[in-house]
């Protein structure tokens, strides 16, 4: 790599969080004929980020709300936000897929920033892909596992807020990491696109010369022919030597005082980091005969860039807050894959095939949020975000032929050899807004709060986008060429000069869409508290669903009108919270409500993603198929029906053991299936509402110290959590050509177990300088990864065993150290077919999918100034 880039890797990390340490308070015996002494208070401050105080907020909390904040994120070595979320209680990640709560994949969560709702940066996902977030900008992350009236209705797993850091002292900080992997670290000729490897494909510009070509761009798709001269970005590939993953960070956070009390906070971070990775495996699908429809070996190469600012304004005087965020996220993934071997039942026709892509996603996050506290009794907070949105596959190349040695190919210019495709989803203005008043009521206690409060509230959001997927391919009669696999670009230019082929756009009437959603919500709560051991919180919801798909199909006129699916939904969403405190440790709740699950944006978007080995996703906004009997208007909302009952003991004030039961009915729940493709070739993923599903499940917590177990053991800590899930659903009408249709299964998704754990080991030395060793664990069984039709079982996603560990010292107050070792199992990732499918398959290998990631070893350091 150039030397500017290592050297721009230095100027970017971490947002230094400061450990303050308080004693816990006992209370004091007054024996008889003693004088109880009055008046006398000793006030101090605590970190409110610190394991020990997020668990008092856990403690003291009406919902049930789990969080992770600064010193833990610390502690783990967790660098991204979906890293530190695999620790809490029934959350588990898979692969690129998200976070899994409860067993429940990422369509059933919804994403808040500091409160407010906030769109997904890929279309692909239905919140913002959490590991995008580096813990430098996070101060605490809430997960919200039952629901209230307050949070937006799209809630079943669970609804994630992040707390952005606020400036609440100053300071300067620099981080710097440097990571290797075992398969992808100095490994030879790692294929990058030759644009990406630029000093502008290391700050994500190199889209720019992606874009549609001048004869295209602006107009609607006619046909029309293309010069080769027009196109900017190449096909030629660099076979480098991968380097070391790196990130840099830079942190300053500063405060001001006025004469007039009030105080004003600065916070700036600017995060910057570089990620190699090398996955190599099968890739294979069946056909509805039992045998390989494609049966392929892949190997992939990414080079991903992720950029990072967050620049917060805070504004603080006596009972006034203000503060202004602004956040800034960019993500340029690039990626070469190539495969080998036979597709579309052709294993005569051994080939190979490459796919050139770059992801680029863009969110700009801009946030106004205000409080104001009046008197005692009186609060009133309000807050706004404008949000511009947009995400990118621009000139994703494909080509394919027979080898003809090592590096060479023989093609034929035509038949969709060489073809090019443009998606687009741009969402320009995307705006979110929330006010809340509360009142007290009643006489204050003192204990330090009021029997009843109120409150009443507004939120919603407006989102607009507009997406656009066209395709560029070679014509010809036929003429064959043979050209070098890693600079074509040659070949393909001499070839159009000389007539061999022209590249023309398809015309297809379906290349845009425009997509619109309204939701606007009125809540109200009443928290009432009859005595310090009761708190009880009701709230009903009123939530207005409004959204308009305007689009063509590929049998319309391109210059006619488009089409129209139209919703317009409100929904009426109870909720209910009791907690019982049994003691002064010890708590029992109870929680019910009714919400609702919103599809990700590609389970309805009006395309059909083709991928180069004939798989494709079909959004479900419209499917006209008379195999299934009927029209299909598109996903419906899931309407979702919550029930918890949880038992909670808090030993000490750093240990929990909890049980948690829960339920839950889930009206229309949508699934994952796998049916035959259109066009006879490949296999599409595309996505139905089952009539219903029913989950059960109990959650089992546990942290405590091991010194309960030998005096030895106190500077051991050990947590764990496991969570036991039943599911069962019942098929809807399209879903009646599923394989083994009257045979019971579980959600597709949904895991039956998973299983956190973590051990720690913690020390200080003379001057008071920490270092921490742990061991982090999780795990989740095998779950339904699609619902398998025409006569193939379903496709199952294997159990994926991971284990971390992470040290970390402070060799000064100012400087420490952290070293990470992630995977270190190393387990290869599986996608496999099931043993019940209703017909005769061919081959006893059932797999699907695999792949290894390889150990990583990341150290990072950090000096505060």
């Amino acid at each position: 790599m150039k030397y500017q880039k290592i050297s721009l890797a230095v100027l970017f990390l971490f947002t230094g969080s400061n450990f303050m340490f308080s004693q816990e308070s006992k209370k004091d015996t007054v024996k008889a004929k003693e004088k109880n002494i009055e008046g006398i208070q000793i006030k101090g401050t605590n970190n409110k980020k610190t394991e020990t105080a997020i668990l008092g907020e856990q403690r003291k909390a009406i919902v049930q709300k789990q969080s992770i904040g600064a010193e833990e994120i610390s502690r783990k070595g967790i660098s991204n936000l979906e890293q530190g979320l695999t620790k809490i209680t029934g959350i588990n990640t898979v692969e690129s897929r998200g976070l899994f709560v409860r067993g429940l994949e990422e369509r059933y969560n919804s994403l808040l920033v500091n409160g407010l709702a906030t769109p997904s940066n890929n279309p692909f996902q239905k919140i913002i892909e959490l590991k995008q977030f580096p813990t430098d900008i996070v101060g605490k992350f809430d997960v919200y596992k039952t629901y209230n009236a307050n949070l937006f209705g799209d809630f079943a797993g669970a609804t994630f807020d992040i707390e952005t850091l606020v400036p609440e002292n100053s300071f300067t900080k620099l981080d710097f990491s440097v990571g290797i992997n075992s398969l992808s670290t100095f490994r030879n000729n790692f294929k990058i696109n030759k644009n990406a490897y630029t000093m502008s494909g290391f700050i994500g510009l190199n889209s720019e010369d992606r874009q549609l070509p001048s004869e295209v761009n602006g107009y609607r798709p006619s046909g029309a022919y293309i010069k080769n001269s027009s196109f900017k970005d190449t096909w030629n590939v660099n076979n480098a030597k991968s380097l070391p993953n790196t990130s840099i960070g830079f942190t300053t956070s500063q405060r001001y005082k006025f004469e007039n009390g009030g105080t004003l906070g600065f916070l700036l971070n600017l995060t910057q980091g570089t990620e190699y990775n090398y996955k190599e495996g099968n890739d294979n699908t069946f056909d509805t005969n039992g045998e390989y429809k494609n049966k392929l070996y892949k190997k992939e190469y990414n080079y991903n860039i992720q950029s990072t600012a967050l620049l917060g304004l805070s504004y603080k005087k006596a009972n006034t807050k203000i503060d202004l965020n602004g956040t800034f996220l960019q993500n340029s993934f690039n990626q070469i894959q190539d495969y080998d071997g036979y597709r579309d039942n052709k294993p005569q026709d051994v080939m190979f095939f490459r796919t050139n892509q770059q992801d680029l996603s863009r969110l700009t996050d801009i946030q106004l949020l205000v409080s104001q506290k009046i008197g005692e009794r009186h609060q009133f907070k309000a807050g706004a975000s404008w949000v511009n949105n947009w995400f990118q596959q621009p000139d994703r190349k494909t080509f394919y032929g027979f080898r003809t040695g090592n590096d060479q190919l023989l093609i034929s210019y035509g038949g969709n050899n060489l073809i090019r495709q443009y998606l687009d989803l741009s969402g320009v203005n995307y705006f979110s807004a929330m006010a809340e008043y509360q009142v007290n009521l009643g006489k204050k206690q003192e204990d330090n709060y009021y029997p009843v409060t109120i409150s009443a509230g507004y939120n919603g959001f407006a989102d607009s986008r507009t997406m656009s997927y066209r395709f560029i391919y070679s014509t010809t009669t036929g003429v064959q060429d043979i050209i070098n696999i890693d600079s074509p670009d040659s070949s393909f230019a001499t070839a159009n000069a000389n007539g061999n082929f022209q590249w023309q756009e398809s015309a297809q009437p379906n290349y845009k869409a425009f997509l619109y959603q309204f939701v606007n919500a009125g809540y109200t709560n009443i928290n009432i508290k009859p005595n310090k051991s009761w708190d009880i919180l009701a709230g009903i919801r009123a939530e207005n669903n409004m959204t308009i798909t305007r689009y063509k199909l590929i049998t319309d006129n391109i210059n006619g009108k488009f089409n129209s699916i139209n919703k317009n939904q409100t929904y009426f969403l109870p909720s209910l919270s009791v907690k019982k405190a049994l003691n002064s440790k010890s708590n029992l709740r109870f929680a019910v409500s009714k919400t609702i699950t919103r599809p990700i944006l590609i389970e309805t978007m009006p395309i059909e993603y083709i991928n180069p080995d004939n798989n494709t996703i079909l959004g479900n906004y419209n499917i006209t198929n008379s195999s299934f009997g009927s029209d299909f208007k598109g996903l419906d909302n899931s309407q979702n029906y919550n029930f918890d009952l949880k038992y909670e003991l808090f030993p000490k004030s750093s240990e929990i053991f909890a049980i948690n039961i829960f339920g839950k009915i889930i009206e229309r729940a949508i699934e994952r299936s796998l049916i035959s493709s259109s066009n006879s070739n490949g296999t599409t993923t595309t996505f139905f509402n089952a009539k219903q599903a029913k989950l059960a499940g109990v959650e089992l917590e546990s942290s405590f110290n091991l010194g309960r177990i030998s005096e030895s053991l106190n500077r051991l800590n050990f947590g764990a959590n496991f969570t036991y899930i039943y599911s069962d659903v019942e098929r809807s009408d399209a879903q009646k050509l599923e394989t083994n249709f009257g045979n019971k299964r579980g959600l597709q998704g949904a895991a039956p177990w998973m299983l956190n754990a973590d051990l720690k080991y913690e020390i200080k030395n003379s001057k008071n300088l920490k270092r921490t060793a742990s061991l982090v664990y999780n795990v989740s069984a095998e779950k339904i990864y699609a619902v398998g039709f025409g006569g193939l079982d379903h496709v199952y996603e294997q159990p994926f065993h991971q284990l971390d560990f992470i040290f970390q010292s402070e060799l000064s107050k100012k400087v420490d150290v952290k070293l990470g070792i992630y995977n270190i199992l190393n387990q290869t990732y599986k996608l496999e077919m099931g043993k019940e499918s209703a017909l005769n398959i061919s081959t006893p290998d059932l797999l699907l999918e695999n792949y290894k990631r390889g150990i990583s070893y990341n150290l990072s350091i950090g000096i505060k100034f």
